[in-house]
């Protein structure tokens, strides 16, 4: 499916360590590279706004990460460390180097620990609107998923009605109808009660990452949305007060700043990952 937003590149699939992954790649070329992964209950669709500003100044690998999107999963997957691990076999796998991570909501944590279990891995990351903080500072049915016993409440869900209505106000239907189907297929068939494992993982994932982010020396630019009623910008001030070579941006959104500020959240990445990144590690 070529959707309007990503310059005419239409999704591909590659094997990583077994599974199907759908990806979007640009193709090598001088300068940066930028891995660029899903959000949640999104699909890598989700950058399309921000494409055409930042193809010009880097090679743009997006993916759906697996289990999210419409990418191929396993359950021992779903916590940000198994996350990371997987990210470092893509980026191997895929001679990618060393490349720039954007990984907003889900795949914050994983590219956190990715940076500091593995310096080196990643020029840089670009994180942001995913629960980090420790305690918990989630709202909304974010915290109730999290918070649930079990997922039973997530047996008979609905994802055409549920997800449609999530996202309906980033890509609206009438308007983006294949962007919107794009997102809303992703999660039918139990996809979305299977990913939700990866959010009630933080409990006991995020104290892990709250010792790590002290020792991580890779360059982080956290991105938070003024609005977001889902993880509150506070998430945010807690990773910029314990990174030690981190910059902090925040957009007028909510939760979906990459489609909701677009204009601003692209210029910060094009910025960062053509210098800003070096300048900020070398204070």
């Amino acid at each position: 499916m070529a959707i309007t937003g990503l310059a005419g590149h239409s999704p591909q699939t590659r094997t990583v360590d077994g599974l199907a992954i759908r990806c979007v790649d640009t193709g090598e070329r001088s300068g940066p590279t930028l891995l660029m992964t899903s959000p949640w209950p999104e699909t890598l669709f989700a950058f399309r706004r921000i494409w055409e500003q930042l193809a010009p100044v880097a090679r743009l690998v997006a993916v759906d990460l697996p289990g999210f999107g419409h990418s191929e999963g396993r359950t021992e997957l779903f916590t940000p460390s198994a996350m990371a691990e997987f990210l470092r076999k893509l980026i191997g796998g895929w001679g990618l180097d060393a490349p720039h991570l954007l990984a907003p909501d889900v795949g914050t944590g994983a590219a956190l620990l990715l940076a500091g279990r593995h310096p080196g891995s990643v020029a840089s990351v670009i994180v942001g609107s995913g629960g980090v903080a420790y305690p918990l500072e989630v709202s909304g049915v974010l915290a109730d998923m999290i918070a649930a016993p079990t997922t039973d409440f997530l047996r008979d869900f609905d994802s055409r009605t549920t997800v449609g209505a999530a996202v309906e106000s980033v890509a609206p239907r009438a308007q983006e109808p294949e962007v919107w189907e794009d997102y809303v297929s992703a999660y039918e068939n139990g996809r979305f009660a299977q990913s939700a494992l990866y959010v009630r993982s933080y409990p006991t994932e995020l104290p892990v990452l709250a010792e790590l982010l002290p020792s991580i020396t890779t360059p982080v630019q956290v991105m938070t949305a003024e609005h977001d009623e889902l993880v509150p910008p506070s998430n945010g001030t807690y990773l910029h007060r314990r990174l030690p070579n981190s910059r902090l941006a925040s957009f007028d959104s909510g939760h979906f700043p990459w489609e909701q500020s677009a204009d601003e959240y692209g210029a910060v990445i094009a910025g960062w990952i053509t210098g800003e990144y070096a300048r900020v590690a070398s204070v």
